[in-house]
């Protein structure tokens, strides 16, 4: 399932979506906003360019808010349901996971947004 050649694989492992080989984003994970979503320009080992037309990543956006939406129903469906919160309590707590996994949430939307048009090439 996370075999390289999978798109799973280049999502889970921050790697080129073409060669699979390239890191993708030049810092590993970090909490520092300025960091977050530094891409290189180019593949360090097949050389395929990221921003592969001016505001590309805009896209992402939909993406983010897809997995934004989905983080925040679970949130709540949990905490009301499950640990019994008030509504208050549960926005907060939406509010918090939010606030705490949007690095990863950022990162994971550009991954899956240029996974979406770039396919493993073996060559």
């Amino acid at each position: 399932m996370f075999k390289k050649g999978t798109k799973l694989y280049s999502i889970a492992n921050g790697k080129c979506p073409k060669c699979q080989e390239g890191e993708f984003f030049k810092y590993s994970f970090t909490f520092n906003p300025s960091k977050i979503t530094k891409l290189h320009d180019n593949c360090s080992h097949c050389n395929l360019k990221y921003m592969m037309e001016p505001s590309f990543f805009y896209g992402a956006m939909y993406v983010n808010y897809g997995i934004t939406v989905a983080i925040s129903i679970v949130v709540f469906v949990i905490t009301k349901l499950g640990l019994d919160f008030n509504l208050l309590q549960s926005f907060l707590a939406v509010v918090a996971a939010l606030f705490i996994l949007a690095p990863i949430n950022l990162r994971l939307s550009r991954i899956l947004w240029i996974n979406m048009f770039v396919s493993y090439d073996e060559k």
